[in-house]
């Protein structure tokens, strides 16, 4: 019986996947509870901005 694959894309793929499938979720799930704030898309994502603002400045 053959053992079963290590990974499932490849050994560089596999993490860089994870964090695409992770930063989706988080997103929607965000985006999904402000919906239910009645704030718009847009209105979350000016306030993501905002909030990164600063990181992008001090890096």
């Amino acid at each position: 019986m053959a053992a079963p694959p290590a990974y499932i894309i490849s050994k560089v793929a596999d993490p860089i996947f994870a964090l695409v499938i992770g930063l989706g979720a988080a997103a929607t799930r965000i985006n999904r509870e402000e919906k239910e704030k009645g704030r718009t898309t847009q209105e979350t994502i000016a306030a993501a901005k905002r909030r990164l603002g600063p990181l992008k400045a001090s890096a």
